[in-house]
């Protein structure tokens, strides 16, 4: 028998605890989350290729925040708080859309042009007169990365898009994500769970030869995971060699055409990048996508996930188009089997018997995405929870000493 391996970026010696139980319950954690995770970084919207022409636009909804991001009539893409300025309605009520020329808020009428700038008030006269720049709609921190788009509703030390993920840059850069085009729309689908169950479950690789049927029968031997180091993470397997049992997969394997575009090391290979805190983007050789969480409760999750794909010369289509539909079932088997797991792990933390968890090297990026919670939330390393009403002032206090010890 050759001798262990420990994974990529994993310390011979390391805590193998995880969070206390509170942490997945708590009311008062879950507004410190909202306002120092989830306001803070970076958060996927759409790709660019959802919003081909002016007035095209997208929504993001999370933590109390509402976002809109519209293409304008000159072609640029900007993001805003879908916030109307006269009493706060929603400007843009759908998920998606197009607008023709401007944003109608469906409650009084106010008129936006698709620059953000106020076109009108209704009922002028019965108002003061409006600077179109100042009652404009309030803008939202935006960048595009290789096509999709980012918003962070308050400013932050982290860094840009482009500098979280560039030393990612080499490998994904061949996947043409400028050429994406979407398969579909975004699609929502929810659990009953806090938003670090979903979290724990997908930040580790450990489960699959036990849970996912589907993905040991494809690349099972060689997948492996590395730890969050700098925002981002990465997990890699390429496809396993010889028959696979399942139908779903070995007609994957089957009928996937080569990409001649990709690397050698990544035709045949399933790729996923983790941006901290709660996204992942998924490069496959016949599709892109991505997929993310946020918290509705302390025991409720919104899923939002959509997938792209590189237009390929008509002879690939449908071959291509029928290895794609393997690869979705594939993946919306892993989902509901995901789901079923972040029920159980997230339901034990309000257990009698529960005293903890014992992490295993193969899951030690849980270890270091909650090392990256609790650099902004020292609180978190607590055992108790803190007593009512002291959560913030506490973490205030304890990220202090921490970086006054530094």
């Amino acid at each position: 028998m050759s001798a262990y391996q420990r994974p990529p970026g994993v310390p011979e010696v390391w805590d193998r605890r995880g969070l206390p139980a509170w942490t997945y319950n708590s009311e008062e954690l879950l507004e410190l989350e909202s306002d120092l995770l989830f306001r803070r970084h970076w958060q996927i919207v759409c790709h660019e290729s959802h919003l081909p022409d002016p007035g095209d636009f997208q929504t993001l909804d999370l933590v109390g925040e509402r976002a809109v991001v519209v293409r304008g009539k000159d072609g640029a893409i900007r993001a805003f708080h879908n916030v109307c300025r006269h009493r706060g309605s929603r400007v843009v009520a759908d998920r998606y859309g197009s607008c023709k020329g401007a944003l109608v808020c469906p409650f009084h009428g106010w008129v936006y042009n698709l620059d953000g700038t106020l076109r009108g008030a209704a009922r002028p006269d019965s108002l003061p007169d409006l600077d179109r720049e100042t009652w404009g709609l309030k803008p939202i921190e935006m960048e595009i990365w290789h096509g999709f788009i980012f918003v962070r509703f308050l400013e932050s030390d982290q860094p840009s898009v482009a500098d979280i993920m560039a030393r990612r840059e080499t490998e994904v850069t061949p996947y043409r994500l400028d050429a994406l085009e979407p398969i579909g729309g975004i699609s929502l689908y929810g659990a009953d769970v806090n938003w670090k169950s979903v979290r724990d479950v997908d930040n580790e690789g450990y489960h699959v030869a036990m849970a996912h049927p589907a993905l040991q029968d494809l690349y099972g031997s060689t997948y492996f995971d590395e730890p969050f180091v700098d925002g981002t993470s990465r997990s890699y397997a390429t496809f396993d060699e010889g028959a696979s049992r399942l139908w779903s997969v070995r007609n994957y394997k089957k009928l996937l055409p080569e990409v001649p575009y990709l690397p050698e090391s990544h035709r045949r290979a399933w790729l996923y990048i983790g941006l901290f805190p709660n996204s992942v983007l998924m490069f496959y050789p016949d599709s892109i996508g991505f997929y993310q969480e946020f918290p509705l409760s302390t025991g409720e999750t919104l899923q939002r996930a959509a997938q792209y794909h590189v237009p390929v010369p008509k002879e690939q289509q449908r071959q291509m188009n029928a290895a794609r539909c393997l690869s979705g079932r594939i993946d919306r088997d892993t989902v509901a089997e995901d789901i079923q797991l972040t029920e159980w792990s997230n339901e034990a933390t309000r257990s009698s018997g529960y005293d903890g968890i014992l992490l295993s090297d193969h899951e030690y990026g849980v270890r270091s995405h909650h090392d990256a919670m609790r650099a902004l939330m020292p609180v978190m390393t607590l055992d108790d929870e803190p007593p009512a009403g002291r959560l913030r002032e506490l973490n205030a206090t304890m990220l202090t000493s921490t970086l006054a010890a530094e």
